[in-house]
């Protein structure tokens, strides 16, 4: 199947340039925010948040009054990232300088009593930097009071891993540290989604949080040597292995992750997974015992090529081919990672060109972690490809609403990644009778409602990919995708309904306010062209000059009918009318405000066609027209009754 989406960038260098500092764009603008007592930096992998971390650290041990700084990280593998470095030479005021003897991120349990005490030894003494694991703070968190972090500075690397749930030991602590202490925190994070499941944080706690926010968009158009993005996906139908060869290229340096044994996609046993991907490829010649590395003969012409197996659970093999990892320098020194629940956040292999994924990930932050593996620069490529494999619907087997529900999954986090990707553009209300053309990335949409609130603005300005998050994850939204609901009830009725949820306290102006904001950015963002000097959307395969824009047109348009045009060039029609049937098998019952908006459309359809709406009918918003009039003629025969 052809791309789902496919972003080109323009190789500006901005994001790889260094100020007077060594800052990159990235850590320049988190350094503006370093007297924040909180602080949540949100930016796409290899944008440089570690050391925006020990810019930032450092200056709040020399000129804030803090006298530690305890750096976390969810893998032991990722306390590399903050070793020693020089960052003088490059003309900031000091080095970054562990002492190695309080970086725990070390082979032996994360729980262990020596971690667990060098941890606790720390706050007493004069050393002024610990780097541990996430679990390593929270065994060490139970024998302490956490009154002791006082003037520390607590930063959580990947801090999704922390979450509102009650049962999240992370979360748990960190409410604990801020509520017991005064202590600062930074939380960093590649992909920070409330529209996952649980929320990271308490809307509460969130408010106290200075945001900066560095976008995909700013940190892949500013590389030197990255030229484009491609993000698709892969029906199969049978067993994933007999299908990998279709989307696994060897040619490419690859990350493949396989799908959790917990997962319909599984045969169950991930070892014997691995074994028939290898032989799918070749023939296996040996495996190195010093480093872990496995030599395969490729089949097709004979060619070596080096892979790391990252499903073996033997710890001792998987610490020698992770040490290998680590220290690789050239594009020769691998081809093909093999991983399951590894080498996503915070693995650094730049040579990555494919990412390929089999089967649906639950989480979108799990998917854009994934995705950032193959969107570190480098000078190996110019194209970097993510591929999801999933499951093909089939409507013999009794999964088959499952399976849709996996699929339209999938096509959701891709159509998030387009919005994440697209440049960020700002709109705003073009009165009537100003004729003059916007500047330069701003739109004007007349009808478009302004902020009425700083409340609104906020979320506008710095919540709006959460709360597109929240509305593709919602069940009711994906059934959308397949064109069987009409776009107006799309945009007037679930939208709106997702974002109360989000934000109960809003008013209905507000709401709608953030509604329409929401809907111009996610139709427009990805869809403007030029011609010449002159800017253009595509809105329902027809082109519209962008001077010429009204709320009233963007919200007759489906933001997700590019999904829609995939599903229904690129699958069978039999396949079609097999999902759009498991969708209606599962269907909510028809809402008055639905029918309210479909009810001038069914007159036109009357009038054109000259017959009511067929609920027979193939067209699946003929059907929905014809479930309306069903719904109409009760609530007319339970009035005469009533009556």
């Amino acid at each position: 199947m052809p791309d789902l989406i496919k972003q080109n960038y323009q190789q500006t260098g901005g994001s790889t340039n260094t100020n007077a500092l060594g800052m990159r764009a990235m850590q320049e603008r988190a350094y503006a925010a370093r007297n924040a007592q909180y602080l949540l930096l949100k930016s796409p992998p290899a944008s440089g948040k570690s050391r925006a971390l020990m810019f930032i650290g450092l200056d709040k041990l020399r000129n804030q009054g803090i006298r530690k700084v305890i750096v976390a990280v969810p893998e032991r593998s990722i306390g590399s990232s903050f070793a020693q470095t020089d960052l003088m030479k490059y003309g900031f005021f000091a080095d970054w300088s562990p002492n190695d003897a309080y970086n725990l991120c070390t082979p032996g349990s994360d729980g262990s009593k020596s971690k667990v005490s060098a941890f606790v030894n720390f706050l007493d003494n004069d050393e002024e930097i610990l780097i541990c694991t996430h679990a390593t703070l929270r065994f060490a968190c139970d024998q302490l009071d956490e009154a002791e972090f006082t003037n520390c500075l607590v930063a959580i690397d990947e801090f999704h891993h922390v979450s509102a749930d009650g049962d999240n030991r992370l979360g748990m602590v960190l409410q604990d540290i801020m509520s017991k202490s005064n202590a600062h925190i930074i939380a960093m994070t590649g992909s920070y989604f409330r529209g996952d499941s649980v929320p990271v944080l308490k809307p509460a706690d969130e408010a106290k949080f200075t945001k900066v926010t560095y976008n995909y968009y700013e940190q892949l158009n500013g590389y030197e040597f990255l030229k484009s993005l491609g993000i698709g996906y892969h029906f199969y139908q049978g067993k994933y292995t007999s299908a990998i060869n279709e989307v696994l290229d060897t040619d490419l340096k690859t990350i493949l992750h396989i799908p959790s044994v917990n997962s319909g996609e599984s045969t169950k046993d991930k070892y014997k997974e691995v074994d028939t991907i290898l032989d799918s490829i070749g023939e296996v010649l040996s495996q190195d015992a010093d480093t872990g590395v496995i030599t395969l003969k490729r089949a097709s012409d004979g060619k070596l090529l080096k892979v790391a197996d990252l499903v073996n659970d033997d710890a001792r093999q998987r610490d020698k081919i992770v040490n290998y990892l680590r220290d690789i320098q050239t594009p020769d020194d691998m081809d093909l990672i093999i991983a399951l629940g590894m080498a996503k956040e915070g693995f650094d292999w730049k040579f990555c060109e494919h990412a390929l994924t089999v089967g649906y990930r639950g989480s979108l932050t799990e998917v854009i972690q994934i995705i950032g593996r193959a969107t570190r620069d480098s000078n190996n490529k110019t194209h970097a490809q993510f591929t999801n494999l999933i499951a093909q619907p089939d409507a013999a087997n009794e999964k088959v609403t499952g399976a849709v529900n996996d699929m339209l999954k999938a096509i959701t986090a891709s159509l998030l990644m387009e919005q994440v990707l697209a440049p960020k553009l700002k709109f705003g209300p073009g009165p009537k009778g100003d004729d003059k053309p916007a500047k330069a990335g701003e739109i004007k949409v007349k009808g478009l409602k302004k902020p009425s609130s700083k409340r609104v603005e906020d979320i506008i300005e710095s919540d709006i990919n959460d709360l597109k998050a929240a509305i593709l994850q919602d069940a009711t939204v994906q059934k959308t995708m397949t064109g069987t609901v009409d776009p107006e009830v799309v945009n007037k009725v679930m939208i709106p309904k997702v974002i109360q949820e989000k934000y109960p306290d809003l008013t209905e102006e507000e709401v709608e306010e953030i509604r329409q904001h929401v809907l111009v950015d996610t139709v427009l963002s990805p869809a403007i062209e030029h011609v010449g000097n002159k800017r253009f959307v595509r809105l329902a395969n027809k082109f519209i000059d962008i001077d010429k824009l009204e709320i009233d047109m963007i919200d007759k348009i489906n933001p997700f009918q590019k999904a829609y045009e995939i599903l229904s060039k690129q699958v069978t029609a039999p396949l079609l009318k097999v999902i759009q049937g498991a969708i209606e098998s599962t269907r909510i019952t028809i809402t008055e405000e639905e029918v309210m908006i479909l009810y001038p459309k069914i007159g036109a359809f009357i009038q054109a066609n000259g017959k009511e709406p067929d609920i027979n009918a193939f067209d699946p918003l003929e059907k929905r027209m014809a479930e309306a009039i069903i719904f109409l003629k009760n609530r007319k025969r339970q009035s005469m009754s009533n009556g």
